[in-house]
């Protein structure tokens, strides 16, 4: 058992210094668009203080934690230019030895707040209209 949670420790180090090498990527001036794209999604996604799948929904709750955020660093990094993503990683394992302080991205979590109370709205709206119709 311990050895697993090793395995599962060296994980999340990995993919925090993935998501801050995404993060020093975006900001790279010769990334490209839909890479640098797919790392500012990723990299809102990943620092916002809320999750759009909150952890406390059964199974759902760390899809995606264990799923999508990976899937999302993985085509990030793959579609980053080599030249670029070396000097990113460079930077990003920089940060972890000196244990930066980790960014957090409020704007994301307002979006996300957004998100869940448009869908708050939208299913009143849809009951409400249910039930008068009925």
């Amino acid at each position: 058992m311990s050895a697993f949670l090793a395995q599962l420790r060296q994980w999340a180090r990995t993919l925090k210094r993935q998501t801050m090498t995404l993060w020093f990527c975006y900001r790279h001036p010769q990334a490209p668009w839909l890479p640098k794209w797919i790392a500012i999604v990723v990299v809102a996604y990943a620092l916002s203080p809320i999750d759009l799948i909150p952890d406390f929904i059964p199974v759902l709750g760390y899809l995606d934690d264990v799923i999508l955020l990976p899937v999302g660093i993985w085509l990030a990094l793959r579609l980053m230019p080599p030249a670029v993503l070396a000097e990113c990683e460079a930077k990003a394992r920089q940060w972890q030895e000196n244990d930066g302080k980790r960014p957090v991205n409020k704007i994301a979590a307002v979006l996300i707040v957004l998100v869940w109370a448009g869908a708050l709205v939208g299913a009143w709206c849809m009951l409400h209209g249910a039930f008068k119709s009925g």
